[in-house]
């Protein structure tokens, strides 16, 4: 049976630099559950070490899903989703070896802090993740297509870090998902932005840096017969009746 569960595909922690403080496992995931949210993607900038923390203190609730922002050689922000554990780690593995060796200055950047489930310090990255990578957006969207993962173009509407602020307007066959929209975008906005990509899933993630950035009204409902991957997947795709629905009409 399928039924509506809210979603945010779009999350960062105190791995990333831009991430407050706050952005503890404990926290991230009292401030779902409040929300009633059945499922967030963990998606620090081209990192995924934190996605055990925030799934070892969430115990389901919220299901959390593997992922990462990664920033393209051209300085687009790409949402990459995985599967499972051991395709992430092999992304990253194959993302870092384009990664440029430049330090991070927290007193510049942040802290890029690597935490266990009650945010014990595990590690700390000193290579700066807010960086490019020496990849393409091409050539990022073509790895993840690869490895059977979901590719969303982040912000789309963005005059920064977005595919259209860069290289203009997404052409039809560039493999992805979904475009996203930043939260703050309305309802009259999304059907201009609709209207420009007819043929194209459109999802409203949080982007949360800190904790009161979490909420339904920064999220998408769709329609699963659970919360996972699979069926995240299978909605992006329109498959078997799963569906992305707007975010801005009709959700429960």
């Amino acid at each position: 049976m399928l039924s509506h569960f809210w979603v945010d595909l779009h999350l960062h922690t105190v791995l990333s630099p831009c991430g407050e403080l706050e952005m503890g496992a404990p926290e991230i995931v009292a401030a779902y559950r409040d929300a009633g949210i059945a499922l967030c993607a963990v998606t620090d900038h081209n990192d995924i070490a934190n996605v055990p923390a925030i799934r070892g203190a969430a115990a389901e609730k919220p299901v959390v899903v593997s992922g990462i922002e990664v920033q393209t050689a051209e300085d687009i922000h790409v949402i990459v989703l995985f599967p499972d554990d051991e395709i992430a780690s092999a992304y990253r593995e194959w993302l870092w070896r384009e990664m440029p060796p430049t330090e991070n200055d927290p007193d510049i950047f942040g802290d890029q802090l690597v935490i266990d489930s009650e945010n014990g310090i595990l590690d700390e990255r000193h290579v700066l993740l807010v960086q490019g990578v020496g990849y393409s957006v091409d050539e990022i969207a073509s790895e993840a297509f690869e490895r059977g993962s979901l590719v969303i173009l982040a912000h789309i509407d963005r005059p920064s870090f977005s595919y259209e602020s860069v290289l203009g307007r997404v052409p039809d066959d560039f493999p992805c998902h979904a475009l996203e929209l930043s939260p703050a975008v309305s309802h009259a906005a999304f059907a201009d932005w609709k209207a420009r990509y007819p043929d194209r899933v459109f999802v409203r993630s949080s982007d949360s840096h800190r904790l009161g950035t979490i909420s339904r009204d920064r999220c998408t409902v769709m329609l699963l017969e659970e919360p996972s991957f699979e069926e995240v997947s299978m909605a992006l795709k329109g498959q078997e009746g799963r569906a992305v629905l707007c975010p801005w009409a009709g959700a429960p």
